[in-house]
């Protein structure tokens, strides 16, 4: 993960990427506001929440909540009541009303700093992520704030956060899948990605690599909320071979021309990756250590 960028550049890069990305952000990762993407939002809250996701949350926070994801699915399941959702991209923010508008929900969006916030002191039941800490350039400090806006008893849960070790193992399918992208395409008789031209701005596409500046063991993670006055934190693991199924099948997929890529093999990856998502949580996830997943889970109390 780059590390030489400075506070200030790994903000200007990150806006400048998820503002780019925001139009066709939720095509690219799949993301769902329907049963699907209900069930597997409430499935990640589970394991951090267990029976208190039961009783819901008043007022909750995301922090970087790009297109709505996960706030947009708990408004739809009745878990958060009056939701505010932070993001330092205004663009992944417009995206986010404009699904909260399709879906008939109402909810507030302010672009802001995750180390900044501009909420006054005890204002939240609930502060959340979803692959979000990875991009922020001092956790310190930001983990400092969801403790200020946070109520005493009130929680915080980051989802998707990427493993140092898991990180390394998911590079296998990655670099597996590129090995075997040409035969892959002419399989299936896709088209390659085009070059991006000079002048279109798709070279902000190119920012990915820089926006990711972070990858976690799990005791850094619970250091960083511990330090910040956090209590009651687990970190768990989440996602193995789920991962390494849906790594090899996205990096086959993003070397093709997204309209080529036939319905037939989307469905294959999406309810293969669904089904060892449930062997991995079944069986997997109970049994290793979290740093050998993809995926980290962090879950806290202010007291």
């Amino acid at each position: 993960m780059p590390t030489q960028l400075t506070e200030e550049r790994i903000r200007e890069v990150n806006t400048r990427y998820h503002d780019v990305a925001a139009d066709g952000y939720d095509a690219k990762w799949g993301i769902d506001f329907g049963d699907v993407g209900q069930v597997q939002v409430l499935r990640k809250l589970r394991k951090l929440l267990g029976h208190e996701l039961d009783q819901g949350f008043e007022r909750s926070l995301e922090i970087g909540a790009g297109t709505g994801y996960f706030t947009l699915n708990m408004m739809r399941a009745g878990i958060a009541a009056e939701a505010t959702c932070t993001d330092i991209s205004p663009g992944m923010l417009k995206a986010l009303q404009a699904n909260a508008q399709r879906l008939g929900l109402k909810v507030r969006t302010v672009v802001a700093e995750a180390e900044a916030l501009p909420f006054e002191d005890g204002t939240f039941d609930l502060v959340l992520g979803h692959a979000v800490l990875h991009h922020l350039p001092s956790l310190p400090r930001a983990f400092a704030e969801f403790h200020r806006v946070l109520r005493p008893g009130g929680r915080v849960v980051f989802a998707g956060e990427p493993s140092r070790l898991g990180d390394r193992i998911a590079a296998v399918p990655k670099r597996g899948a590129l090995m075997l992208a040409p035969a892959w395409r002419r399989l299936v008789g896709a088209r390659p990605t085009p070059v991006p031209r000079a002048g279109d701005h798709d070279h902000d596409h190119e920012l990915e690599r820089f926006v990711d500046v972070h990858a976690f063991e799990p005791g850094q993670l619970e250091r960083h909320a511990r330090l910040a006055g956090f209590r009651d934190i687990r970190v768990r693991g989440e996602e193995l071979t789920a991962n390494w199924f849906g790594w090899f099948n996205r990096a086959l997929e993003a070397s093709a021309e997204p309209a080529d890529v036939p319905l037939l093999w989307r469905r294959y990856a999406f309810h293969g990756y669904l089904a060892l998502q449930r062997l991995d949580e079944a069986l997997l996830e109970p049994l290793l250590p979290p740093a050998i997943f993809y995926n980290l889970l962090l879950s806290a109390r202010r007291p």
